[in-house]
């Protein structure tokens, strides 16, 4: 385990490497504005009867939140997708499929990249400007070559542990630890599975409309909202951190 000194040195060693290296290398972890917002992003969907009751709470609650899909499963929604970005949401790119990125050869993935790209474009009939690799996994040639495509990698900076076999009072806990001004939040509309190519085990169940719903309540107790990315953007700086992993 690393210690709280070692944490410290990592800290004051980072903040000077990404400012030199994160325009070029860094992934998006978060925003630095002067409004009270969340950033509040969905992976591994779009899942009917799941994805638009999520979308609508959030509508509910006046805000908007980002959907990373899966072009295996958008497919097979156009509309639900269309129905999103009409609601306000945006929506960006998981993948092709849940494959970790690093694995596949460079032609491969740069492939990978353009034609998710390409097809959810297509499909959404928007330009799709931010991508999130599948479990965060990138390697600095996967980052450049999203950045080749016209992508921005976005990854984050707190999460609600929706994925993690833990109790609902440690996912509350853990989701409103992370919830600072600017945070971009993960949660999942969707449970990547062999339909994806996913290759991790099946997550716990977990009732997302309960959680979201309690953690709307909160966030609006402390007085914060949740938009978009490029909403959050057009008032805020991006926050970019070296973040690579197989």
């Amino acid at each position: 385990m690393i210690s709280a000194g070692a944490r410290a040195v990592v800290r004051r060693v980072r903040k000077p490497v990404d400012a030199v290296t994160g325009p070029l290398l860094g992934s998006i972890i978060s925003v630095a504005s002067p409004d009270p917002i969340l950033v509040l992003t969905f992976d591994d969907g779009p899942a009917p009867g799941v994805t638009e009751g999520l979308a609508q709470l959030v509508v509910d609650a006046g805000g908007s939140a980002v959907f990373f899909v899966l072009l295996t499963r958008a497919r097979q929604e156009p509309g639900l997708l269309r129905d999103l970005a009409a609601a306000g949401h945006e929506i960006a790119l998981h993948g092709l499929d849940h494959r970790r990125l690093p694995t596949l050869t460079r032609s491969a993935a740069q492939l990978w990249v353009q034609d998710g790209k390409a097809e959810l474009e297509d499909l959404i009939g928007q330009e799709v400007r931010w991508f999130r690799p599948p479990h965060g996994a990138q390697n600095p040639r996967t980052r450049l070559q999203a950045q080749r495509a016209g992508l921005t990698t976005v990854l984050w900076s707190g999460t609600t542990w929706d994925w993690k076999d833990v109790s609902e009072a440690d996912r509350m806990t853990k989701a409103l630890a992370d919830s600072r001004p600017g945070a971009i939040l993960l949660a999942h509309d969707g449970t990547a599975d062999a339909t994806d190519l996913a290759a991790e085990p099946k997550p716990p169940e977990v009732d997302k409309f309960a959680l979201l719903s309690a953690l709307l309540d909160a966030w609006s107790e402390r007085g914060l909202r949740t938009v978009t990315l490029s909403d959050a953007l057009k008032t805020g700086m991006p926050v970019r951190r070296l973040s690579f992993s197989d």
